[in-house]
């Protein structure tokens, strides 16, 4: 008999409540250190001063699912009869119970990877750490993994470890080394590879995910698995819990990562926590008992005191979060599409600006191809902020926030009623109206976000402002070597701007 929809859920559901009385007795063997795979304990981590100082880091989110070059979540939606690359796939590749995500993972050929250049290129640009993707929601491990023997990139597709030669050439760079996992979701994600067409002359005929020979990429379900319906990724198996702590602590023990990014939060409660537990005291361990390593969560309440760096995907924080944060972005899709539409470099550049202002710093995804070589389109911007950066990285790098993160039209304006993730959406590029600080010791650095026309004037510097009581003493302008006039009073800092700018975009106003 067809179950309900209520017995379906408490049915999956039933493994989820058990684990909670189960977890505590199944033995999570992690690094021996100062940390536990408690909350309570994880509250004692503290942001390790390089990542304050870094604000700025690179991601490559890449893998087989960037090999049709079609966009994100490829892997997923090829076996929803009716999404675009459902459409694509069958065309290009033909139909998914014939030709599944598995044959596409041999087309990831890498052929022109060479993490040394891009490394380089990264390093040149201002980035002060690099993240590879070691796992994304499709299950296939970009490193030599233990626990997914068949479908990682050292037997499969490339045939490359990834993970391991980027780590090569970061720390060649001298770049801070991350990676992110995005595994946990994998067990409900991937449930659509095990339905079938609705419709036409294969319907009913199941997709290549149901065939059991391949469990070990689309994982085994239980025969009543409510397809269709609305399933929460906490709502797995105590065997794929366990096998997602085993395989994540398999790539931090091997790798050792500065920073660990979970796409998510703290997935499984126990395991979770003993995962970010084991990535601290691996750190520790390598650095005589001091903590370097960072884990990020996307959900707040785990960042609130110690634990771990909150993320905001697509996103920026209103006003100056207490604590350290990070964006992390694309500049297109997080998965290569060759339709995409880029960012532009002024819009990458606002977003630094703004996010270093209010305590954050900026993981910036530049998607790579099927090839795994930047793209024209790709390697201008790349050059447009390393020009930018050429000059004005003193006001970017090390710096905290100040009093107020800025000033002008958009920084005064009321909140939208958005949440801080996902708003990056309503940006706009912002203009000469707006500045944002960041400061250094006695140093403020006020970057004014556009050219103004003859001169400047930072308001919250005025003698009468109720902000800072601050004297100025002196006023340079980053890549500018001459004298610059101003005068302070009760209208704010005036300075008389040079007749040519020192560089695109925001210009960096140095403050004594």
């Amino acid at each position: 008999m067809a179950l309900t929809r209520r017995q379906a859920l408490v049915a999956i559901a039933a493994p989820a409540i058990l684990t909670r009385a189960r977890a505590a007795a199944v033995e999570l063997e992690i690094a021996a250190g100062p940390f536990k795979g408690t909350r309570e304990s994880l509250k004692e981590w503290q942001v390790p001063a390089w990542y304050r100082d870094a604000k700025f880091g690179i991601w490559a989110h890449w893998g087989p699912q960037s090999a049709p070059e079609y966009g994100d979540w490829y892997a997923r939606n090829m076996y929803i009869q009716g999404n675009r690359q459902y459409e694509y796939h069958v065309k290009t590749y033909g139909h998914p119970s014939k030709f599944g995500f598995k044959d596409v993972i041999p087309t990831w050929k890498a052929d022109r990877f060479d993490p040394d250049y891009l490394m380089g290129l990264y390093q040149k640009a201002g980035a002060k750490y690099f993240c590879s993707m070691a796992v994304h929601h499709d299950g296939f491990d970009l490193w030599k993994s233990a626990h997914q023997p068949r479908w990682n990139s050292v037997v499969a597709g490339p045939k490359k470890d990834i993970v391991g030669l980027f780590k090569k050439a970061a720390a060649k760079h001298g770049l801070r080394f991350a990676v992110s996992e995005h595994l946990a979701p994998s067990y409900h994600w991937f449930s659509t590879s095990h339905t079938s067409d609705k419709t036409g002359p294969l319907a009913g005929v199941p997709y290549d995910g149901a065939d059991p020979a391949y469990a070990d990429l689309y994982h085994e379900l239980p025969a009543d698995y409510p397809y269709g319906q609305q399933i929460s990724d906490r709502q797995a198996p105590d065997r794929w819990k366990l096998h997602y702590f085993k395989r994540i602590k398999d790539l931090v023990d091997n790798y050792e990562p500065d920073l660990l990014y979970t796409d998510g939060d703290i997935f499984f409660e126990e395991y979770g926590l003993a995962l970010v537990a084991n990535h601290y005291n691996t750190s520790a361990k390598r650095h005589g008992g001091r903590v370097e390593a960072v884990y990020t969560s996307k959900l707040a309440r785990d960042c609130e005191t110690g634990t771990c760096v909150l993320d905001l995907e697509r996103g920026v924080a209103g006003g100056i979060p207490a604590n350290p944060w990070q964006t992390d972005t694309c500049i297109g899709d997080w998965h290569y599409n060759k339709e995409a539409k880029y960012k532009s470099p002024k819009r990458v550049i606002d977003m630094l600006v703004d996010i270093v202002s209010r305590n954050g710093n900026l993981m910036l995804n530049f998607p790579l191809p099927n090839s795994g070589a930047l793209d024209d389109q790709e390697l201008k911007i790349l050059d447009e902020i390393t020009r930018w950066m050429a000059v004005n990285s003193e006001g970017i790098y090390a710096t905290r926030p100040w009093k107020i993160f800025g000033e002008g039209p958009v920084a005064s304006a009321p909140p939208s009623g958005r949440g801080a993730r996902f708003n990056e959406a309503g940006r706009q590029d912002l203009t000469a109206e707006e500045v944002r600080f960041t400061s250094r010791g006695s140093t403020l650095y006020a970057f004014v976000m556009g050219w103004p026309d003859k001169q400047a004037v930072i308001k919250p510097l005025a003698t009468t402002s109720s902000v800072a009581q601050m004297k100025v003493g002196n006023v340079a302008m980053l890549g500018f070597q001459g004298k610059l006039k101003w005068n302070q009073d009760e209208k704010g800092l005036t300075v008389q701007l040079p007749d040519r700018k020192p560089c695109d975009h925001a210009i960096a106003l140095k403050i004594e």
